[in-house]
């Protein structure tokens, strides 16, 4: 399942056309996070949002599946980390 969710995904993200992303450095978006009914609304434009809560996002959350595995016993090092 996982590697059909993954493939599907590859397959989405190669299906769109370079012009796609074309001013996404300036485009609005939009979040809204929290819990239902207590929800926050977030406003960035593109470039923003990838240097100030995308990319942090993803390392964060790549660097705690990293300690996850390695605190369930997985022998891996910075070199698996770092690549």
């Amino acid at each position: 399942e996982l590697k059909a969710r993954v493939a599907k995904t590859v397959a989405f993200l190669e299906s769109l056309p370079p012009a796609a992303f074309d001013g996404s450095d300036s485009r609005k978006i939009t979040l809204k996070l929290g819990p239902p009914g207590k929800q926050t609304e977030y406003e960035f434009e593109g470039l923003n949002y990838l240097l100030g809560f995308g990319t942090p996002n993803f390392y964060f959350h790549y660097s705690m599946v990293y300690a996850l595995l390695r605190h369930n016993g997985l022998d891996i090092g910075k070199r698996d980390y770092t690549g």
